[in-house]
């Protein structure tokens, strides 16, 4: 089931955590925010355990909810001058559904793509491509 959630969440990883520990479903709740350009978060909870991934650690310097993972993840906030910003969190967060750390890597890695782009990709890979378009387009019409 794919399901839009309020876009004033895409500012406050507490409460998307809150809304997705509220959805059902045995592999837990999932939650995909693109931020820009190439950057996105997703987050992935299951009962009291909360996964998370920020696909560039450089972001947190911008954004509030990158700033939320680095900090519920324990990581140290890149400099902003750092060109070189890897990703922070679990790689493997879906890859019981499909997507390996290398696969989302690869994903990551591939600057061609928008993080639209990218989370399409990876909701392709786990299975929910057609629902996550019909939900992103009806919440986000071009």
């Amino acid at each position: 089931m794919v399901q839009a959630l309020a876009a004033d969440l895409a500012n406050d990883l507490d409460e998307l955590i809150v809304q997705l520990r509220r959805l059902p479903g045995d592999a837990g709740a999932v939650g995909f925010v693109s931020l820009v350009e190439e950057v996105f978060v997703i987050a992935r909870v299951r009962g009291k355990h909360v996964q998370l991934l920020l696909s560039d650690g450089g972001a947190a310097t911008e954004w509030p909810i990158a700033r939320d993972v680095a900090d519920m993840l324990g990581e140290e906030i890149p400099d902003p001058d750092d060109e070189e910003a890897e990703p922070m969190g679990d790689l493997g967060i879906l890859a019981d559904l499909g997507v390996s750390d290398f696969d989302m890597g690869t994903i990551i890695d591939n600057l061609d793509l928008s993080s639209d782009q990218m989370l399409i990709e990876i909701a392709d890979k786990i299975k929910i491509g057609p629902q996550f378009r019909k939900v992103a387009e009806s919440a986000f019409p071009a």
